[in-house]
């Protein structure tokens, strides 16, 4: 029952005029046109799901998102930095359960749970909750998704910063015959991708990586990565845009003696906060920080 309701919902969505979309996820792409598959092998199965600060297409075919769509500002950036992480992955109940991934799936798997969309993205703490959802997740090689990866995700908030905004578009990408899959039933990608758009300068491109530990990064245009990937990531963009890669910033992670740092200095009491609020607020960040890390280890 639960099942045929879910699939009568999903219908109804696909069926709204020029959008596809629940929710109002317009602003998140750029002109406000989502990204359109260009291989037909992908258009299969997909159901769009809208959410606080970014949009996902996932796929029932790879039980993984085909993308996750953002638009980052300097103001997102600088409220995502004041949200402390608390891991909340779940199973996605809009999703027709024999079409999404299960938390068991990655239990014992050898990969992470991937962000498409990051948590550290995101603005508020009901924002990052819902990047927990299975449907904003890929199964990821785990030194890249702590190591590179997370580096490139750095650096795309910190030139969203420096610009004032940004539209990011990220992926997976699975080509060859011979694709893995987490328990018999979640596709593991080939590769990564996140394209971005500046609107002011017009400028676009994408990072490009292999999904495993020793890969490095390429930087590619998004002609080049529509080949690969099957997706026009930004089509309302000219043909001379989409053609050339824009320079990207090397990816760099964070240092722990940055202010906003992921791994920030412990703070110290306000001058109208009691000690004994204070500690109670520190104790509860470590708790949170202990949980998280436990969690990590487990899966």
């Amino acid at each position: 029952m639960r099942a045929a309701v879910a699939s009568l919902i999903v219908a109804w969505v696909l069926a709204l005029p020029g959008t596809g979309w629940a929710g109002d996820c317009a602003g998140l792409f750029a002109q406000g046109r989502r990204p359109e598959i260009t291989n037909p092998k992908l258009a299969q199965r997909l159901v769009p799901l809208c959410f606080d600060a970014f949009a996902v297409l996932h796929s029932g075919a790879t039980r993984t998102p085909l993308y996750a769509a953002e638009h980052l500002t300097s103001a997102s950036v600088a409220a995502a930095r004041r949200v402390d992480r608390v891991d909340t992955f779940h199973d996605e109940d809009a999703l027709p359960p024999d079409e999404r991934a299960r938390l068991d799936d990655y239990v014992r798997s050898g990969f992470d749970r991937g962000h498409m969309a990051p948590a550290g993205d995101m603005p508020t703490g009901p924002a990052q909750a819902q990047s927990f959802s299975l449907a904003n997740i890929v199964p990821q090689d785990r030194e890249l998704n702590r190591g590179l990866w997370s580096a490139i995700e750095e650096s795309v908030r910190r030139l969203a910063t420096r610009r004032g905004a940004l539209y990011v578009v990220t992926g997976p990408i699975y080509s060859g015959d011979a694709l893995q899959a987490i328990n018999g039933r979640v596709l593991v990608p080939t590769q990564l991708f996140k394209a971005l758009y500046d609107l002011e300068t017009g400028e676009a491109g994408a990072y490009l990586v292999a999904n495993r530990d020793d890969a490095p990064w390429q930087s590619v245009s998004l002609d080049a990565l529509r080949q690969a990937a099957g997706l026009d990531v930004f089509p309302a963009l000219a043909p001379d845009v989409k053609a050339r890669a824009m320079a990207l910033p090397e990816p760099r992670a964070y240092s722990r003696g940055e202010a906003g740092a992921e791994e920030r200095p412990r703070r110290r009491p306000r001058e109208d906060e009691s000690f004994e609020a204070w500690a109670r607020g520190e104790l509860h960040r470590a708790l949170r920080r202990l949980w998280r890390d436990l969690m990590r280890a487990l899966f």
